[in-house]
């Protein structure tokens, strides 16, 4: 197999490579300057990208000039010359837009297509917005250390199974293994901290030949075609990172009256920084994604839809309620984006979150289909359920109305997912239920339930409840994912377990302070190791003086009116010695007297 020797040798070529770029990029002064719309803080050498390009363009002229390579290799000539004009005259973004769509418009001319629409010239339009969407996208991207080239080395590998799959796309397959050494090669320099950067050499490169690549994976060239579901779906999910950057970048930066052209600290990388990942954490947690996309893609293409069409769906809606809730991190204060738009803050959020029950209702529109359509996959087996397809159809608008009716007359639509509970999943469940029994009726009053299957209902109810639980939830779920997994934050300590909850203590010290929970103390000895609200319990009293002398918190707060006083006293001293802060919790009901 001569996939992985491609990729050994271009990794080792390009790890030998890269450091003679950067020598040559600090020689003559080619390096990234810190700005404020820029997010490294020291100035790093450029031409990584020159590394990643030469060593991809010797590996495609290895291959001869073979018909599927050499589209290939043509336009990676092309583009890598211009982002090397552009790393050294620091050209307009119009300009760079031209240089994009005039090698998306070479791609064309060779033949590649994505095959989306029976119309030419609307195909080929189409073709012309994704090659040069992705390619943009992938720009924006590099935005922080590892990010870009990394995702594209995952990105590049689900694609890459595809192609070793097709013994006909032998020599695009050893292109791309040439690619993807390169950039793994690049990539030893560029994780955190970097000491090198790709540049718009190596960023417009990895973008148009992931673009194009896509085509002839996804059977989308000139050679042929595969299913329209298929085909959409196996190129956007390997690149649904970049894409989902691009999108949420763009839509943020319009809505609040600044270019999209414009460079700042306000990618999802930075949102994720700003609610207190570290910038390794960040970028993996973009890395997984990138690989989840790729997964599923793989399993959509091998299946042909069924399970893995849901599991797309659920994907695609889980990507855009997390994009909600980077949308809401706030990354600028006042005075930096005054200065970047010239003006005040646009509320964009604000107005965004004034319209959520909109939002939700969409997102229902969503979830309810998605889990009906689920049932009858778990009841019933082969394409498109067999027989039963009709009655799902028939069906399933009687069963997205009774449900949204339900669900709004239960007060499904006036809770807070910042705050979701127990209590709130209950009242999903009596929505659920009640659009259950109603959809019933209906299909009963109806067709007379022939041919259904009242087990299917059942399934439906139960899907249905944990995504509705689950989307609402997930702010939460992934604000306190973030909150243990940071590494900034003020490290607390809480002494009891039987008084106020998580979400007093931290209303308690406010909403501009973040905790780093470590765990809680508690007297009795048989509670140690139980875990309350998530949170461990550590030790007791004893184990309390150890951690403080070895200073691993900085605060610790007094959470139950039961506490000796020697050892309060003891805890005192050590807090004073070691500079500690040690509060006490306390909840006071006052009356208040009539006003006359």
């Amino acid at each position: 197999m001569l996939v992985p020797i491609y990729f050994a040798v271009a990794f080792a070529a390009s790890l030998a490579l890269t450091p003679l770029c950067r020598a040559l990029a600090q020689r003559y002064g080619f390096v990234a300057k810190p700005k404020q719309d820029r997010w490294h803080k020291r100035p790093t050498a450029l031409f990584g990208g020159v590394a990643i390009a030469a060593v991809t363009l010797g590996v495609g002229f290895t291959l001869g000039f073979e018909p599927t390579v050499t589209p290939l290799l043509v336009t990676a000539a092309m583009i890598a010359g211009f982002g090397l004009v552009d790393d050294v005259m620091s050209l307009k973004a119009s300009t760079k837009l031209i240089a994009q769509i005039t090698a998306a418009s070479a791609l064309l001319l060779f033949g590649f297509r994505l095959q989306w629409l029976d119309s030419m010239v609307g195909d080929a339009m189409l073709t012309l917005f994704w090659i040069v969407g992705v390619t943009n996208a992938f720009n924006l991207l590099d935005n922080m250390d590892g990010l870009c080239a990394g995702t594209a080395l995952i990105a590049g590998t689900f694609l890459l199974i595809d192609l070793v799959g097709s013994p006909a796309l032998a020599a695009p397959a050893l292109y791309l293994a040439g690619l993807l050494g390169a950039t793994a090669g690049f990539l030893v320099y560029n994780v955190y901290p970097a000491s090198i950067f790709m540049g718009d050499t190596g960023s417009l490169l990895l973008g148009l030949n992931l673009a194009a690549v896509s085509l002839i994976a996804n059977g989308g060239d000139a050679q042929g075609r595969s299913g329209l579901l298929s085909v959409v779906a196996a190129p956007v999910l390997p690149l649904l990172v970049p894409i989902f950057d691009t999108t949420l970048v763009t839509a943020l930066r319009v809505l609040s009256g600044r270019s999209p052209s414009q460079g700042g600290r306000d990618h999802s990388s930075h949102r994720l920084v700003a609610v207190g990942l570290s910038e390794p954490r960040a970028v993996a947690t973009l890395w997984m994604l990138a690989a989840a996309g790729g997964l599923i893609a793989i399993i959509f293409r091998r299946t042909g839809g069924g399970w893995a069409s849901i599991a797309a769906g659920a994907f695609l809606l889980a990507m855009i309620i997390f994009g909600v809730y980077l949308a809401r991190v706030r990354v600028y204060d006042d005075a930096d984006l005054a200065m970047l738009k010239g003006e005040t803050l646009t509320p964009v959020i604000a107005n965004f979150m004034y319209k959520r029950r909109v939002a939700e209702v969409l997102l229902d529109l969503c979830l309810i289909p998605l889990a009906y359509y689920s049932a009858y996959r778990l009841r019933f087996e082969g394409p498109l359920f067999g027989p039963n397809y009709p009655q799902f159809l028939q069906s399933l608008p009687v069963v997205l109305a009774a449900q949204l009716i339900a669900l709004f007359i239960v007060g499904g639509y006036r809770g807070t997912w910042r705050y979701f509970g127990m209590m709130d999943a209950v009242v999903f469940g009596k929505g659920v239920l009640a659009g259950t029994v109603a959809a019933e009726l209906v299909v009963l009053y109806l067709y007379r339930f022939e041919n259904y299957s009242r087990s299917v209902f059942v399934i439906d109810a139960i899907i249905l409840l944990l995504l509705l639980s689950a989307t609402r939830a997930s702010f939460r779920l992934v604000g306190e994912f973030v909150l243990r997994r940071t590494n900034a934050g003020r490290r607390v300590l809480i002494y009891g377990t039987t008084g106020a909850s998580q979400a007093t203590i931290r209303e308690a010290f406010g909403s501009d302070v973040m905790l780093k929970i470590v765990g809680y103390i508690d007297d009795d000895p048989l509670k140690k190791g139980i875990r309350v609200g998530g949170y461990a319990v550590v030790g007791n009293a004893n184990d309390l003086l150890e951690i403080l002398q070895r200073g691993e918190v900085d605060c610790v707060v007094i959470n139950t009116s039961l506490l000796d006083a020697t050892l309060l006293q003891s805890v005192e001293r050590i807090c004073r010695d070691h500079d500690i802060e040690l509060l006490r919790l306390q909840i006071h009901l006052r009356r208040l007297s009539a006003v006359s």
